[in-house]
């Protein structure tokens, strides 16, 4: 067995410019956790009181909750070995109207104040910091707030959301199903009734709701509590009298019988079935979410009940063929004061609406007479075991933001006055689930029958599709806005007109933000921690990866297998290959056999496409398909048997469960247009500028969008599916195959020999394929005579050029996209480019394009392979955009920026190349990328010595006219520039 040592960089340490007493006291013997148990209940501390101290042994934390004396505000921090901390603040706003007036406030509360007189001061913030995350979010009535945004347009391009037809279902959903109160309203915001809002009602609603009294803190990590209690006291908290907010959510009453409602929504034009875009949903008003131990078993049943193949509902709804997927919202929703569950279709015909409600009701009349396999119980607490046992780079900020299963609900649960370290007690919830199923076999079926079947508190909301969908909003939008003209008197106008010139100049004037607080480029580490790893040749050729890691008893297996050997005709095919290729069964196991053991002894399997640019040339990229999964210690011979079984005997025979995941897959990609269309976008500008550009379009572009929607349409799958041993054949072997393990030092040997027994199973070509393309180069992933080859494709002949496109989609607003062809990681141009992103973003495009032009977002990013692209997101001015991105460019190249836009610019860049790696991901740039650590050393001294001429140089040579070849991208509605413009491609 050969073996060498490798070392790489971890995760690298935050700096926060705190003195060097609390630095050490941080650093201590003693750990967060066991600093965190020493406070006592009762105990004053900083203007606030210790009312509990608990252990989560579980989740490897200790919660600390404090109330404080002089206003009420509520206090909780969970102390853990973390160094990524977090700090939020939530306020439960419960509007009565759909004015927005929460999501209106969310984007100019933290717009300035008298300490920090500027404008958007948190987003400066981002440029002089090293955070990793900062933002603010309008949900249901508990938005945390974080960051906000400035002018009032960005939330009117926001509300483009409700043209996402998944969002206007659950919307409608909600409202419907608690009419009641608050969620009967669009918190934030609806088009039509945004400018019913007045500045007193604004000035109401903040002086109720954004108030420490109604206010509940969120802290999270290794920080010294007492620092951050005693500033929050005294620069915010000592400041305010004590109130009754009334903001608390009162209960829905239940209803005597069931309601139906059918809403409209627009065509998808990218969605499978044309004819067939009708969705039908039964859902069910449940118990107060504060009723923990209640919502824990109740989420636990929406799982049984909807999760994988062997579910009740995926076996009669899903399988049926009426429909392409579960209806949006389908599950348990526990973010509103009472939970509720919903189930059902979408993608049917109109005219079964009433087949699939008869479906839903014998389903839940056959689950409470028969129940459910033990195994299925069992896979889904395996579930909530690793759960609890995976570590990400981001949990204290996945726990306040909602999107930790299964503890997204902490935050929701808290802000209706329940008690949010019950929430996090999943060892006792699990422990009592147990008790009472052995108590009561037929617990789970007597919940079913008192929630489902018995329950009168039941909706059933339709939605279908208007051809005229968007002329009948159009037009109601401008008989509004007509309304609103013709109320004004003349004075009035000019006092408006006055007003739009006022902000105009504001937003153009020069801020000054000296008065923040910043930290200096020389606060950074100069140098990158490193990570010890560790190759071996499994089966005698096959180069593994082994990273030593505190993965919490998980063990994380990948491989990466080449596409190089692939026909060209197979290629757009290999996402649908992977989407299907663990879910068809293998081996002796059906794929409901198959889905069952994944559950049962792994977290999750799956396999993607992906296209590794080269870090020193342009033109040369790695193709191939990334396999990973992760499972518990003990788990780790099964999950690789597994492994084995899928590569060598994977089951391709299963027609009408293929069919099934190509309509859900088909879906999946027309839902995700809406909330990804800028990098959607972004793939598209950049496909003819680099060989790499096409190859990622064919796999993560709107090409793949439109070929899921003609193979779902398809009557006749089988061509498809015979394409799918044909990949197999150039694909699943250990033929340029290489591997990695992250794992403990304990548990590094074992792994060792199971991925050895894995390869050792592995078939492998009769004689060597040769890559369908002539130049291939192999290049040391870890350089120098490291046995972890990576097999590149160069295409030395290629000629980038320009093309243009706008993809016809009926959104409200757009999303833009122009990428530039630049330099590539190992380049010295490309650390100036990256900063230079930065600098654009910050300092000229977000005024551009958010404060002034109204979209979502925008900016410019630089990708690893070399593409310089600049971009909006949700933009109501597409073609102002595009002018925005050349006047961009024009300001760089005139060098109108600062020594302290630079060093905020560096700081920005820094903390995303210093944010935290979760001990699962250590080691995968060296594994995918072939980054050394005296390549990202280089790479780090290169952002240190960026300086002005070589900003104002790089911007010139690549950015400029003439330059380098650029390519743009359009998603959204009809466009007058783009139609006249025969450059333009139109689709």
């Amino acid at each position: 067995m050969w073996r060498s040592g490798w070392r790489a960089s971890g995760a690298l340490r935050r700096l926060g410019g705190r003195s060097a007493n609390l630095r050490a006291w941080r650093w201590g013997s003693t750990t967060a956790c066991e600093r965190a148990l020493r406070f006592q209940v009762g105990e004053k501390i900083q203007g606030f009181t210790v009312g509990q101290v608990t252990s989560v042994p579980e989740l490897c934390l200790t919660a600390v909750k404090l109330s404080h004396d002089g206003t009420g505000a509520r206090y909780l921090h969970l102390a853990r070995e973390d160094r990524n901390n977090l700090f939020s603040v939530q306020f439960r706003t419960t509007p009565v109207d759909s004015s927005g007036v929460p999501h209106v406030l969310e984007h100019t509360v933290l717009c300035g104040s008298r300490k920090y007189p500027c404008r958007d001061p948190f987003f400066k913030m981002l440029n002089r910091s090293l955070s990793t995350f900062m933002n603010a979010f309008t949900g249901l009535p508990e938005p945390p707030v974080r960051v906000p945004g400035c002018s009032l347009l960005p939330v009117l391009a926001g509300t483009g959301l409700l043209a996402d037809n998944e969002r206007t279902f659950s919307q409608h959903l909600q409202s419907r199903l608690l009419p009641d109160h608050t969620y009967a309203v669009v918190s934030g915001g609806d088009p039509l009734c945004i400018p019913d809002l007045t500045w007193e009602q604004l000035r109401q609603f903040h002086a109720t709701h954004y108030h420490p009294s109604n206010a509940r803190f969120f802290t999270y990590g290794d920080f010294p509590l007492e620092q951050h209690l005693k500033q929050i006291h005294e620069e915010a908290l000592s400041k305010f009298e004590k109130i009754e907010p009334r903001t608390a959510v009162p209960a829905q009453r239940p209803w005597p019988e069931p309601r139906e409602f059918q809403i409209t929504c627009a065509r998808d034009s990218l969605a499978a079935g044309s004819s067939e875009q009708t969705t039908v949903s039964v859902s069910f008003l449940l118990p107060d979410i504060t009723n923990t131990f209640e919502a824990f078993t109740l989420s636990l049943l929406s799982s049984l009940l909807i999760s994988g193949p062997n579910s009740p509902f995926y076996k009669a709804l899903v399988e049926s063929g009426l429909g392409t997927d579960f209806s949006p919202d389908a599950g348990y929703n526990g973010c509103t004061r009472e939970a509720y569950f919903s189930v059902g279709l979408q993608g049917i015909a109109e005219k079964d609406i009433q087949t699939v409600r008869d479906l839903v009701d014998r389903t839940l009349d056959d689950v409470i007479l028969q129940g459910f396999e033990d195994d299925r119980i069992e896979a889904l607490l395996h579930k909530v075991e690793i759960q609890m046992k995976h570590q990400s780079a981001s949990f204290g900020l996945a726990l306040a933001s909602g999107a930790v299963t299964p503890l997204q609900h902490v935050a929701s649960c808290w802000n209706h006055d329940g008690d949010p370290v019950e929430c996090l007690k999943l060892g006792s919830q699990v422990a009592r689930f147990r008790q009472c199923l052995e108590e009561n076999p037929k617990f789970l079926q007597e919940k079913l029958k008192q929630y489902f079947k018995d329950n009168r508190h039941k909706l059933i909301l339709s939605m279908k599709p208007d051809d005229q969908y968007a002329e009948k909003q159009a037009q109601v939008e401008a008989e509004k806005l007509k309304q609103k003209v013709d109320s004004l008197s003349p004075e009035d106008k000019q006092r408006i007109y006055e007003k739009g010139l006022e902000l105009q100049t504001q937003q153009s004037r020069p801020q000054d933000a000296s008065c923040l607080p910043a930290l200096k480029v020389s606060d950074i580490e100069p140098r990158i921690p490193v990570t010890e790893l560790d190759v071996v040749l499994a089966g005698g050729e096959t180069p593994v990866q082994l990273c030593a890691q505190p993965t919490n008893g998980l063990v994380y297996f990948r491989a990466l297998s080449s596409l190089n050997t692939l026909p060209e005709e197979l290629r757009p095919y290999v996402p649908l290959f992977c989407a299907v290729l663990t879910k068809l069964g293998c081996g002796v196991l059906g794929y409901r056999e198959q889905a069952q053991q994944v559950e049962l002894k792994t977290g999750g399997m799956a396999a993607a496409p992906c296209v590794l640019p080269d870090d020193s040339h342009l033109d040369t990229y790695e193709q191939g398909v990334l396999f990973s999964s992760f499972c518990l210690d003990r788990n780790l011979p099964d999950m690789m048997h597994l492994w084995s079984e899928i590569f060598n005997n994977p089951r391709f025979e299963e027609e009408e469960h293929f069919r099934v995941l190509v309509r859900m897959a088909a879906q999946e990609l027309s839902n995700g247009v809406p909330d990804a269309g800028h990098v959607y976008a972004s793939v598209r500008a950049g496909r003819t500028l680099a060989p790499a550009g096409d190859l990622q379009e064919t796999f993560e572009g709107m090409d793949q969008v439109r070929l899921m929607q003609r193979v779902a349409d398809m009557a006749d799958v089988r061509p498809v599916l015979r394409k799918l041993p044909r990949i197999k054949k150039h694909l699943l072997s250990c033929d340029h195959l290489r591997c990695s393990v992250n794992a403990t030092p304990q548990q590094m040997s074992r792994a060792g020999t199971a991925v050895d027994t894995f390869v050792r199973s592995l078939g492998r070509s009769q004689k060597e394929r040769k890559p369908l393309r002539p130049h291939v180069v192999e290049k040391p992933a870890l350089g120098g005579s490291s046995p972890v080859m990576r097999r590149l494709v160069m295409e030395p002949t290629f000629t980038p050029c320009q093309v243009k496109t706008h993809f016809l989609l009926p959104f409200p607003v757009s999303y833009v996209a122009e990428c530039v062809r630049t330099a590539p990681y190992s380049h010295p141009d490309h650390a100036s480019l990256k900063v230079l992103a930065r600098l654009m973003t910050a300092k000229f495009l977000h005024t551009e394009i958010r404060e002034k032009g109204g979209a979502y977002g925008g900016g410019a990013k630089l990708s690893y392979g070399g593409m310089f692209t600049l971009y909006s997101y949700r933009d109501p001015r597409s073609t102002e955009t595009l002018q925005s991105f050349v006047k961009a460019v024009d300001w760089a190249r005139s060098g109108r920026f600062t020594q302290q836009d630079i060093d905020e610019a560096k700081l920005s860049v820094f903390s995303a190349v210093d944010s935290p790696v979760a001990p699962s991901d250590r080691g995968l740039d060296h594994f995918l990328y072939g980054l050394s650590d005296e390549m990202k050393q280089k790479h780090r001294e290169q952002l240190f010595a960026v300086h002005r001429e070589a900003l104002v140089d790089v911007s010139t040579r690549y950015l400029g006219p003439g330059r380098s070849t650029h390519g743009l991208a359009l998603l959204g509605p009809d466009n007058a520039r783009t139609a006249k413009d025969p450059s333009w491609i139109v689709r």
